[in-house]
């Protein structure tokens, strides 16, 4: 049994949620539904067809057409992901001077732990901003459901605490804190998806996820690893039902472009410095499908 199978079955035994209230209880996460978006697929299906380039996706504003070219991204030469100095979206903590600076060095404001404490929120959020944009689904070619978002978030918490590794003691001690954020994200982003009975099972079933994913991705892009390894952990980890089926021929494209990007991301993040790190002054690669502009016509 799947680990989201498992989940799923927890939850939905008629005789757990009999202990609920009396009235109907409320729409459970999906986990289980197909992950790789029907769109998508149908757009695969007709893409060599002549009238695919005029019919298929959005139009944004002009008439210009939006279009994802997964074979074409997330192939340029690696690079640092820190913010520059003036950037607007740096995190800075506040500076104070006089008596409002001794009662926060009183209350420990300023101390290494407070400090972490901010870096990891800081961190945390920069993970969060990015996998819950429309943009990361839209180009990857996923439904938004909870695994879907789950299953990126897990990425993202794994290519920082793998960077944080590098940094040896002070690193996995700071990734302590960002996990101990992330755990209490994942516990809000469960009951407010509606589950509030047993929520510590279901907490428990998704740590066990969290670190299974962990050790897949750390084997998948290991040296001894091959170049499928990674395609092959996301397609099990992110777009199929129960991780064993095999890859969706349709799908393919999207699970290499995020193999790609995972790889490149992973080693963007090497090349950032510590203190952007532990800051959480650094911004993730921009996922963005790429908008074409309309073509004119000959009179």
């Amino acid at each position: 049994m799947s680990p989201w199978r498992a989940v799923a079955s927890r939850l939905s035994a008629p005789h757990l949620l009999s202990r609920a209230f009396s009235k109907p209880p409320p729409p459970l996460p999906q986990p289980l539904s197909r992950t790789f978006s029907k769109a998508a697929a149908s757009a695969a299906a007709t893409s060599h067809s002549p009238s695919a380039a005029s019919s298929a996706g959005p139009r944004p504003e002009g008439g210009s057409l939006l279009r994802v070219r997964l074979n074409s991204m997330f192939l340029s030469k690696p690079s640092s992901l820190a913010l520059p100095p003036d950037s607007p979206l740096r995190a800075e903590d506040p500076h104070y001077e006089g008596i409002k600076r001794l009662m926060l060095t009183l209350l420990l404001f300023y101390s290494k732990q407070s400090k972490s404490i901010r870096g990891a929120n800081a961190v945390y959020h920069r993970i969060t901003s990015h996998v819950d944009k429309p943009d990361i689904y839209e180009v990857f070619q996923l439904e938004k459901t909870f695994k879907t978002t789950f299953s990126l978030l897990v990425l993202h918490m794994w290519l920082v605490l793998r960077r944080l590794k590098e940094e040896g003691k002070d690193g996995v001690k700071f990734g302590q804190y960002i996990y101990e954020t992330y755990n209490h994200d994942v516990e809000l982003r469960v009951s407010k998806a509606g589950v509030n009975l047993l929520l510590t099972k279901w907490m428990k079933e998704l740590e066990k996820i969290f670190y299974g994913n962990i050790v897949k991705y750390d084997t998948a892009i290991s040296p001894e690893a091959s170049q499928d390894d990674l395609v092959n952990v996301i397609w099990r980890n992110v777009y199929a039902d129960e991780g064993s089926e095999p890859m969706d021929a349709a799908a393919t494209p999207a699970v290499q472009a995020l193999a790609r990007y995972t790889r490149r991301e992973a080693t963007c993040l090497s090349l950032t410095d510590k203190e952007a790190v532990f800051s959480g002054n650094f911004k993730f690669t921009a996922v963005l499908p790429t908008v074409l502009s309309p073509v004119k016509r000959r009179r």
